[in-house]
């Protein structure tokens, strides 16, 4: 189960990487085409019919279109991710079967006469279910499932894929046979899952609906910061086996994260509810529990400020070597948000470190940030960059949204996390970078170069393949923001964290039951994958 899930974590980064370039064309026409700041600012370059502000609507319309069509690119995402082979066709199929499945329902739910377009509800047993409708890329009135509709036809076809890309039909049907034959039968088999769900969706949306209904009333109620306080203990505490997306990404995309009517349009999911009020200028609907703004105190402030610590109770002859390891990864931090580099660093030298100080005090971010009502989302991580187009820009053109909270709770946050690890590390004798006897060497440049004499001047890609056992022994490979997602036939044959942290650069290994690998290297990941992969001529 760690195995799978692992590997559909990897699968949904793939659209998750598209979020950060939309983010930005949606953050920045979206503010500077709202027309209170406009009319505040008095910026007349700005107004509405200038050739700026043309472009800008332009631009939001871009990013806001890759926001819009999500569910398809979780389709493709799922389909290439566990697709054994062949995953071009993969993708094909799992896009048919998507439009199949959509086209399938809508023309259900219109001939069995479930669709009251009074009150645009879908009639079933005699209930009435609101807010389960939807127009999806054209089709009229198919049922509004979201990331879980393109969930569920990626995740269909590819079990197609796997047991069928390869099939051998008669010589006189050949030309259909192999992958051809995947997208005919991935289309014929949506047709009819398609038509099922017209009878279980409605069901299982009301059910998403209650738990988002829930969490708004517990918000009205005063006591959202509860909900916020417990996404964020269990959000940090999955970082460590790679299983976050899976838990935030229904809450930042589904019913389960809220709904909220914006200029007329429904959006469901908190990261959705974010851009629509964005977009439109209107936060008058977004709830501060979002599951999102948590994260920028401790990701901006609390992780730079234990980067430092750790550099401080370093031995002296090491400082260099480590300041230069431990400010790379703080700058990483602090800038995008990606914070794996700078954990994985402390996390496999000391559990409870991470445990006890570090994921209580990222829950307390999150309930805290509740509290204050402070209104700011993000593409995928909390870093300055979505901060400043999230958050400052729309802040400082008008929109009521508590941006400020965020650096001055990180005033504080910085010198607590400072003052708790470095407490933390003397009084336990945690052997962070630098300091003798440490499990994690820091590995100069010169040293670099002369492990790579001693095996044979072999690539950094060679040597990570020989770590894994040999060519023999890997069966994929793939790569998220930060880490290497491998799975292998025999995890015996992997070595161990502490050679790949001090001997291949890996800020630590992580091994899922005995065939998933994941070794953590910051953005350099989606490079080792490539270079793997084309070492095993994949």
């Amino acid at each position: 189960m760690k195995a799978f899930f692992s590997k559909l974590s990897q699968a949904v980064m793939l659209p998750i990487a598209l979020l950060p370039a939309a983010g930005i064309m949606l953050g920045l026409g979206g503010s500077f085409t709202n027309q209170s700041m406009i009319e505040a600012y008095q910026i007349g370059i700005l107004q509405d019919g200038t050739l700026l502000n043309s472009f800008l609507q332009v631009m939001t319309a871009a990013g806001g279109i890759v926001f819009a069509n999500l569910p398809l690119m979780f389709a493709l995402a799922i389909a290439i991710g566990f697709a054994r082979a062949e995953k071009g066709a993969a993708a094909l199929a799992a896009t048919i079967a998507y439009l199949v499945m959509n086209v399938a329902i809508a023309k259900t739910l219109t001939v069995a006469g479930m669709v009251d377009t009074t009150n645009n509800t879908v009639i079933l047993m005699g209930t009435h279910y609101a807010g389960v409708l939807a127009d999806v890329l054209g089709i009229h009135n198919t049922l509004s499932m979201g990331v879980f509709g393109g969930l569920i036809a990626g995740g269909i076809t590819v079990v197609l894929h796997n047991k069928y890309h390869a099939i051998k039909l008669p010589e006189f049907l050949g030309f259909f046979g192999g992958a051809r034959f995947v997208p005919i039968i991935s289309a014929f088999s949506a047709l009819f899952y398609g038509i099922a769900l017209v009878f279980v969706w409605p069901y299982i949306g009301a059910a998403f609906g209650s738990i988002g209904a829930m969490l708004g009333e517990m918000t009205a109620s005063g006591h959202g910061y509860i909900a916020s306080f417990i996404f964020g203990i269990i959000e940090r505490a999955l970082i460590p086996v790679g299983l976050h997306h899976v838990f935030y990404l229904p809450l930042w995309q589904t019913e389960i994260g809220g709904t909220a009517e914006i200029a007329g349009q429904v959006f469901k999911g908190t990261q959705n509810i974010f851009f629509g009020s964005l977009a439109n200028g209107d936060y008058s609907q977004f709830s501060s529990t979002n599951f999102m703004t948590g994260k920028f105190p401790f990701m901006m402030f609390g992780l730079p400020a234990a980067a430092y610590a750790m550099y401080t109770v370093a031995d002296k002859e090491n400082k260099t070597a480590v300041g230069g390891l431990l400010f790379s990864v703080a700058l990483t931090a602090f800038l995008t948000g990606i914070t794996e580099p700078i954990e994985f660093t402390f996390l496999f030298l000391s559990a409870p470190l991470y445990y006890f100080i570090h994921v209580p005090l990222a829950g307390l971010s999150f309930m805290i940030m509740d509290l204050l009502q402070v209104k700011v989302g993000m593409t995928f991580s909390g870093g300055f960059i979505d901060f400043a187009l999230f958050g400052m820009l729309p802040g400082l053109t008008g929109t009521e949204n508590h941006w400020y909270y965020i650096p001055l709770l990180g005033l504080i946050y910085g010198p607590v996390y400072f003052f708790l690890f470095r407490w933390f590390i003397l009084k336990f004798d945690v052997k962070t970078p630098g300091r003798k006897g440490s499990a994690v060497a820091v590995v100069r440049k010169k040293d670099y170069h002369a492990s790579k004499v001693t095996t044979g001047n072999d690539s950094q890609a060679d040597e990570m393949i020989n770590a894994l056992g040999g060519k023999d022994n890997i069966v994929d490979v793939d790569a998220c923001i930060t880490r290497l997602r491998i799975t292998v036939k025999d995890g015996d044959l992997v070595k161990d964290n502490q050679y790949w942290t001090e001997h291949l650069g890996a800020k630590g290994l992580v091994k899922i039951g005995n065939t998933g690998i994941q070794a953590i290297y910051g953005a350099q990941a989606a490079g080792f994958k490539a270079q793997i992969n084309a070492k095993l001529g994949k």
